[in-house]
């Protein structure tokens, strides 16, 4: 029986780490096929640059023959595109959604790119071995995960040390007035399109209460430094709404 997104108590699995995974699956699996037309549209384009900033960064930080892993993959654009820019490198894109797995496999077909896989998977519990990666990217990820701080933990133990984790996310705004509009925009439009897209309008509307959930790009950095990260950079727009963090894992002491 496919699951109705509107059945379920949204807050509730917002709140309860153990049944979080159990609303976002479904939801991405619904939103897969209008997944990138929707960001484009309500990022006003500005997602394509947020995406390029982030390769940048993830290319002029990793050498030929890079091993790297793309979570929350989605529809595999990034992973592609490491693929590509990273010569010899081997790139395994990882999500939740089997949905989104199967169109980014089905992409891949259509445009072929060397040294690149795709999986369903989980950020919580990666399966990679134990410092077996130079690089890790997410898009739009850590957001979405049961426990961002848990994830980030586990990426700290598939990279290397000296390895690169490079993320593009949204963030709660830090400014009360600038929060409050930024989330009606999201909320009211996402309703919106949610309803006329998918007869769901929690479908998107689910991004607005995610955001305001989650935490802010500061709490973020601290989040990393915490998980034995150090933040190199980080690249924030829309006031701190949307940030791009490039990190390197610390060697491990002892």
């Amino acid at each position: 029986m496919t699951t109705r997104l509107r059945d379920l108590d949204l807050d509730r699995h917002l709140a309860d780490p153990a049944i979080k995974q159990q609303f976002v699956t479904p939801m991405f699996d619904l939103i897969a096929p209008s997944y990138d037309r929707f960001t484009r549209l309500f990022s006003y384009g500005m997602d394509a640059g947020w995406k390029r900033t982030l390769l940048a960064e993830a290319c002029a930080l990793s050498p030929a023959g890079t091993s790297a892993l793309d979570l929350a993959c989605g529809t595999g654009d990034i992973a592609v595109a490491i693929a590509r820019g990273i010569p010899g490198s081997a790139v395994r894109g990882i999500d939740a959604s089997a949905e989104m797995i199967e169109l980014a496999e089905r992409r891949l077909a259509e445009r072929p790119a060397a040294g690149v896989a795709f999986t369903v998977g989980d950020m919580g519990a990666l399966d990679a071995g134990t410092a077996s990666v130079d690089l890790i990217t997410a898009g739009y990820g850590y957001r979405n995960v049961p426990d961002h701080r848990a994830a980030l933990r586990e990426a700290a133990r598939a990279l290397k040390a000296g390895g690169t984790l490079v993320t593009l996310d949204f963030y709660r705004p830090e400014f009360g007035i600038w929060r409050a509009l930024f989330l009606w925009y999201l909320r009211t439009a996402g309703n919106i399109v949610g309803w006329l897209w998918h007869r769901e309008s929690v479908a998107y509307g689910y991004i607005a209460p995610s955001i305001n959930s989650f935490v802010s790009w500061r709490t973020f950095n601290r989040d990393l430094e915490h998980a034995g990260f150090t933040v190199v950079r980080v690249h924030r727009y829309l006031f701190g709404a949307v940030a791009i963090h490039v990190a390197t894992l610390r060697p491990k002491s002892g």
